[in-house]
């Protein structure tokens, strides 16, 4: 089914396949909006306690000041991950009073566009950056969209691994630009078998009402306060939750099929000004409404189900940074939050999508054209509204459809070995252990997360708030009930600290005007 991907597993069990797989790091990014009791978005400030967000590197916010982010630092494994995910959240609960962690991707109880806080990063020029990006996206695109909430899952291989790959496959080029190329296969395959995610881990088959905000949807009513899709997985990753709408509009696509042409393409949406944003200005009445006019206005405003990641040195542009030093790693941005879980994701599932990202990295990786990234689009959204619909087709070739089960269980097929390759030595067979529990998954949609939280929310006769809150309240009493050992007390507060000193650092450091610093920011290039 897969040949080159069984020519390449063929080829590494011939070398120390073990060694060369245990130096990968993987690394893990959870959102989560701090509400207050009512299950209403918090209007505080950032805990001081918290340090700043705009220099902390585990904890910090995203869109919005409630809008927390939790950050791992790149480790060797899963359980180490979840471990330094879960310290953070028992830290973060030492110092938001009442409030609590919302349990799922999508929010509720938003009292329109103006309860939404964007997140404030203080007065440096790049804190206001920051700031002023975000009230672009707001005006661009509304507020109430920002604040869906996701996993982002870090993975990267070790350059041991690479030289010995790329020895393998006889290939010339620098590492650099091998390592880089064979990060953009695995992103386009991504992009090819991504709908699986969707499928097994979709977690939002529900939304509250409130944050439709009137809106029309082709939802069905599940009581006077949710709207849902009888065969939803991922609303969030579907159109009703966050999509670049703009960039097709505009004729702009980003392109995968290479490093220099996703810098260009992406560089090109960056530079390229577009009339309706035009029209909301940049700096009105003396406030800075956007960054620019341009269709993007910085790179990470196209939201991808998967990123090519360089990690920038100071206020470089991330498309400099990998222009100058390639791909480091891939950032996989299509995770919903799993509201039964206190973290927010379990250790098989990350394993299991340890498993799809090396599948999609082996395996055969042609360009992408118009019509197959159409297809892509298609089978994602197919997914996303209706993936677990008995009779649901996806399109695999454009002459042909296939049941979304069948194509799923060949792909769990295709992982077998792979997990074995993973699993080599190690007790307990996690990785194996993994793709069995997806298998039965497959074989009983009602496993799912996103059926088992609709059966749920009939069974317990709740909307989709009072479920999510209610499960918001169970892993709040979860993780306090596991108090931090004094040493991890110490470890948070100090980067606490640490931030807080960085920001004054930064403000104080800024010798030049906001004007200026941002006409130096976007000046930037590698003439």
């Amino acid at each position: 089914m897969y040949p080159v991907l069984d020519q390449r597993l063929s080829r590494l069990l011939h070398t120390d396949s073990r060694a060369l797989f245990k130096g990968r790091l993987v690394g893990l990014e959870r959102e989560t909006l701090r509400v207050i009791p009512d299950g209403s978005i918090s209007q505080a400030s950032h805990p001081t306690a918290l340090g700043s967000a705009l220099a902390h590197p585990y904890i910090t916010t995203d869109y919005s000041e409630a809008l927390l982010e939790f950050i791992t630092p790149p480790l060797a494994g899963v359980d180490e991950m979840l471990r330094f995910l879960n310290d953070i959240h028992r830290f973060v609960y030492r110092h938001i009073g009442d409030e609590l962690l919302w349990a799922a991707s999508m929010p509720c109880i938003v009292n329109g566009e103006a309860s939404i806080p964007l997140g404030d990063y203080g007065r440096s020029n790049l804190g206001q950056m920051k700031h002023v990006y975000r009230r672009g996206l707001a005006w661009r695109y509304g507020r109430i969209m920002q604040v869906i909430a996701g996993i982002h899952f870090n993975f990267s291989l070790s350059d041991e691994f690479w030289t010995a790959f790329q020895h393998l496959e006889g290939d010339r080029r620098s590492l650099q630009d091998f390592r880089s190329e064979s990060y953009f296969g695995l992103i386009r395959n991504l992009q090819r078998f991504g709908w699986l995610i969707l499928y097994l881990f979709g977690a939002s088959p529900a939304v509250c009402k409130s944050f439709l905000d009137g809106k029309a949807t082709p939802l069905l009513e599940f009581d006077d306060h949710t709207c849902y899709g009888p065969y939803a997985t991922s609303l969030r990753m579907s159109n009703v939750g966050y999509t670049n709408r703009t960039e097709k509009k505009s004729g702009v696509n980003v392109c995968y099929n290479s490093l220099p042409q996703y810098i260009a393409s992406l560089t090109q949406a960056v530079n390229t000004p577009w009339p309706p944003y035009e029209q909301i200005g940049v700096k009105v009445d003396g406030e800075y409404r956007q960054l620019n006019t341009n269709i993007l206005q910085i790179e990470n405003e196209y939201y991808a189900s998967m990123r090519p990641k360089q990690p920038p040195h100071g206020n470089e542009k991330p498309v400099l940074a990998l222009q100058r030093r390639g791909v480091r790693y891939v950032e996989l941005r299509s995770v919903d939050i799993n509201p039964l879980e206190p973290l927010g994701v379990t250790a098989t599932q990350l394993r299991f999508l340890e498993l799809l990202l090396l599948f999609c990295l082996l395996n055969e990786s042609p360009p992408l054209d118009a019509a197959e990234r159409q297809m892509i689009d298609d089978n994602q959204m197919a997914v996303a509204l209706n993936g677990r619909d008995p009779a649901l087709m996806l399109q695999r070739r454009r002459d042909s459809a296939v049941p979304v089960r069948l194509w799923a269980g060949e792909i769990l097929s295709a992982l077998q070995p792979i997990s074995a390759l993973l699993d080599n030595g190690e007790s307990g067979q996690p990785y194996a252990a993994a793709l069995a529990e997806q298998r039965e998954v497959l074989a009983n949609p009602d496993r799912t997360p996103s059926a088992r939280i609709l059966a749920e929310m009939r069974a317990g006769g709740e909307n989709f708030f009072r479920y999510a809150r209610r499960w918001s309240e169970q892993h709040r009493n979860t993780l306090q009930s596991q108090p931090l050992d004094q040493a991890q007390v110490t470890f948070f507060t100090t980067a606490a600290e640490q931030s807080l000193r960085e920001q004054a650092k930064l403000e104080a450091a800024d010798e030049v005007p906001f004007e200026e610093f941002l006409q130096r920011y976007f000046a930037q290039s590698d003439d």
